[in-house]
């Protein structure tokens, strides 16, 4: 807004000329009583002018008279330039056409304000813009301006983010943060850096665009420098608050990859050199640290895990359901992955063209099951640690096999060859488990001391469970081949001396993993 001194009572009329008239100083007085007239009619002081604005909803001949306005603007600025040459007899005629510019500017001051107000009719913007800065009055029209456009991206990004600036973002929850203002932010980010600024950075370049480009440059960095830091520092301060919990490294990622996306628009808009690029890769660079940092919080708690902490009945350990479901997650961030931890990483020679996301990915994995294989040999009974191993190694298949995306990762083999680990595992339980029963039988024992070894075992087993059905089946199979075919022989040979049917052992193994099966 332009403050000014309240015109004199005359309202700017004429004085009488005091000096000898030449023909300039009549085009020149005759240009000012004209503009005189035009500035008296759209005067910015009267409440009720000729038409709301000389630009905004204008027919064909008022948009004509802004153009005339805009000339007489000129024409009092070259009279004022006139009559300052004239140190004679030229001061009268300085100071009248000195107070109608200022009015003028006034008039063209509220003008900008509707026009920007209303953004529909840029051309007419520049020509007002142009028309200040032409006739000095350049620092007012910047001011009014930049005031103006700042306070529109506020009223733009604040609906997108949910937050009024300042941003006191360190009284909020973990809880508050990744349940609206994060995801609040991601939309924010990419509406803002890949339109809102960009478009912003247009219309400085077209407004300004008569004058130093650097005019324009200048303008739009004090419209968008603080909204694109403030936007910076959101991303910045959730991330600090995520504290390298495991948990929250899919929010980190979610921002990280938004980063990316937005990172060429930004460059391109604010410059290589400018303060928001500063800014942005210092972000970046925070966001690639806590992401480093929650991934090696990750495998450390696996490393920490307490070996003795088994599951009942050899089940699916929940560190195993854990783990495996969060590299499902993470496998949906690939690509960003691979740029955050490259340099963390070192590659294998074996590996040596893989992307760091595959490696990281095999890294974590191997270091599960070497947790697994800590934890089997924790438990009493050689069979139940066998069956944990086939439980835990199985469920880790099904779950890379029921991942596109982790299976292309880690590779379409890595399945399958756990698959095959599962079920030699599965052999050494079935050995394990019923290899009294197989030992009383090819020993020539006892018929009564056969049917105690099922008996046993079967009771061993009666509250040991399987990852899934399938396994279950696979499980009372393996049995049931091992052990119903040298019973049968058997039960020919000592039939009369012995209450169990090849058939009651074929039902008891078949009862064994009824129980409910673990959740993905």
């Amino acid at each position: 807004m332009i403050h000014m001194g309240p015109p004199s009572p005359s309202r700017h009329a004429l004085p009488p000329p005091r000096h000898r008239r030449t023909l300039s100083s009549t085009i020149i007085e005759e240009s000012v009583a004209a503009a005189a007239a035009l500035v008296q009619k759209w005067h910015p002081d009267d409440d009720a002018p000729a038409s709301g604005s000389l630009f905004l909803h204008a027919t064909e001949t008022e948009h004509e008279e802004a153009q005339i306005f805009l000339r007489a603007a000129a024409a009092l600025h070259r009279a004022m330039l006139f009559f300052a040459s004239d140190v004679t007899h030229g001061g009268d005629g300085l100071v009248q056409a000195q107070a109608l510019l200022q009015t003028a500017m006034r008039r063209l001051d509220l003008e900008l304000q509707l026009l920007l107000d209303d953004m529909t009719q840029s051309d007419d913007i520049r020509a007002v813009v142009e028309a200040m800065m032409a006739a000095g009055y350049g620092k007012e029209c910047i001011s009014t301006f930049k005031s103006h456009r700042r306070a529109a991206l506020t009223t733009e990004l604040q609906p997108l983010l949910g937050l009024s600036p300042p941003y006191h973002l360190h009284k909020l929850t973990w809880e508050q943060l990744d349940g609206s203002i994060i995801p609040s932010w991601l939309a924010a980010a990419t509406v803002a850096f890949n339109s809102l600024f960009a478009a912003e950075k247009d219309l400085c370049d077209a407004v300004f665009a008569g004058g130093n480009a650097a005019v324009g440059e200048a303008v739009f960095a004090a419209v968008a420098n603080d909204q694109a830091t403030s936007l910076l520092a959101v991303a910045e301060a959730a991330v600090a608050r995520a504290r390298r919990a495991p948990e929250r490294l899919f929010r980190v990622l979610d921002v990280h990859d938004t980063l990316t996306e937005v990172l060429p628009g930004l460059l391109f808009v604010f410059g290589d050199s400018s303060e928001v690029a500063a800014r942005a890769a210092l972000v970046v660079a925070k966001v690639g640290e806590a992401a480093r940092g929650t991934l090696g919080s990750l495998e450390a708690a696996i490393q920490k895990e307490p070996s003795k902490a088994t599951a009942a009945g050899g089940a699916v350990h929940p560190l195993t359901r854990y783990v495996m479901n969060y590299l499902v997650f993470l496998a949906d961030y690939q690509e960003g992955l691979a740029l955050l931890v490259n340099d963390d990483y070192e590659q294998e020679p074996s590996s040596s063209s893989s992307p760091s996301s595959s490696i990281i990915l095999h890294r974590l994995v191997s270091v599960l099951l070497g947790k697994l294989e800590a934890k089997a040999g924790c438990y009493r009974e050689l069979a139940l640690s066998y069956l944990f191993l086939a439980n835990n190694t199985q469920y880790v298949a099904n779950k890379v096999a029921g991942s596109g995306k982790l299976r292309g990762i880690l590779g379409d083999g890595w399945a399958e060859a756990q698959s095959a680990k599962a079920r030699a595992h599965v052999g050494v339980y079935v050995r394990a488990a019923w290899g009294k029963v197989m030992a009383a039988i090819s020993g020539a024992e006892p018929p009564e001391a056969v049917e105690q070894a099922v008996m046993e075992a079967v009771a061993m087993q009666e509250q040991w469970v399987a990852a899934d059905e399938e396994t279950a089946e696979a499980l009372k199979a393996a049995a049931t081949a091992v052990v119903v075919p040298k019973y049968r022989m058997f039960y020919r040979r000592h039939g009369a001396a012995v209450s169990l049917t090849p058939g009651d052992v074929t039902t008891m193994v078949a009862a064994l993993f009824a129980g409910p099966v673990g959740q993905v």
